[in-house]
């Protein structure tokens, strides 16, 4: 397992400040320079051997890696986060190998393109080419989706693309700390947002401006998409996140149209409080590590 030193933290919740406070200044080319700097400094602390491969599709460049030795025959798409505004191939990298080096099976880290320049639907059709390029390699049967805060919120809007396209849908689905319902119409967005040190409603609304005109539409905003068909679900949040309710609405609903779905909240953790690999949360991992091997 891998865990985050504690002389790691204070610089963590120096850069989650930071980055914060230029998302609700509006200053996105500091907000994104300080994403890529995060996942440069995060990466430097997986020890594993990780070898990358550079793919570039049409509009996008991704990398996929791959562990020095598998243990599984499926493979992951690792979508990241950001608001859809922020995030590049360096950051999605970050956690992308933390997955390769735990699970050991190939991870795709796609760097989608970004809203105000690239708005919705372009966020969906670059996973779906991802997925797609991916499915050719690997059956969807052994392929997890697995995002985290927008990236989350993707990886389900990714599902029901491929169900309305009848494409085959992969064995699992991972949210951590998955944003979706840009609407913040849940009762967390209020009850916790003196609570959540990294996120905002202010930067959220911030973000759902910039990807989309109507939030509501269950391609951007999947907590409003109808009943259908979707693979076993892990879902997780933070107890103290203003998204919160966007996961545990989600496996309500998901439990209630006979879908097999997990749900873990940590008491008094923030937004993505995964990601860290803090020491108490060890157990966590644990249950993500263990269904990620179950479905590839």
């Amino acid at each position: 397992m891998l865990y985050i030193p504690d002389r790691a933290i204070p610089f963590l919740r120096a850069r989650l400040k930071k980055m914060t406070e230029h998302s609700e200044q509006g200053l996105l080319e500091k907000e994104r320079a300080s994403q890529e700097l995060l996942g440069r400094f995060m990466q430097k602390l997986i020890r594993s051997p990780i070898a990358e491969d550079a793919i570039i599709f049409d509009c996008f460049s991704a990398a996929m890696l791959l562990p020095e030795r598998t243990e599984a025959e499926g493979a992951i798409l690792y979508l990241h986060g950001g608001g859809f505004c922020s995030g590049d191939l360096e950051y999605a990298k970050w956690y992308g190998k933390v997955l390769c080096s735990e699970i050991k099976v190939p991870v795709l880290c796609p760097a989608y393109r970004l809203a105000p320049e690239h708005r919705f639907p372009a966020a969906l059709e670059d996973a779906l080419e991802a997925y797609r390029w991916l499915s050719e390699r690997y059956s969807p049967g052994r392929i997890v989706v697995i995002g985290e805060s927008a990236g989350g919120g993707l990886a389900f809007s990714l599902v029901l693309k491929l169900e309305e396209l009848g494409l085959p849908l992969p064995s699992g689905i991972v949210g951590i700390s998955p944003w979706l319902d840009l609407t913040q119409s849940g009762d967390s967005y209020e009850t916790n947002r003196d609570r959540d040190p990294s996120m905002t409603k202010t930067k959220l609304c911030r973000f759902a401006e910039a990807y989309c005109d109507d939030p509501s539409d269950p391609l951007v905003s999947p907590l409003f998409a109808g009943a259908g068909s979707m693979p076993d679900a892990l879902l997780f949040a933070g107890g103290n996140e203003i998204m919160m309710d966007d996961a545990v609405r989600m496996h309500e609903k998901l439990m209630a149209s006979g879908t097999r779905s997990s749900l873990v909240i940590a008491p008094e953790m923030w937004h993505a409080y995964l990601f860290y690999g803090f020491q108490r949360h060890g157990q966590d991992r644990e249950t993500l590590i263990s269904f990620m091997k179950e479905h590839l």
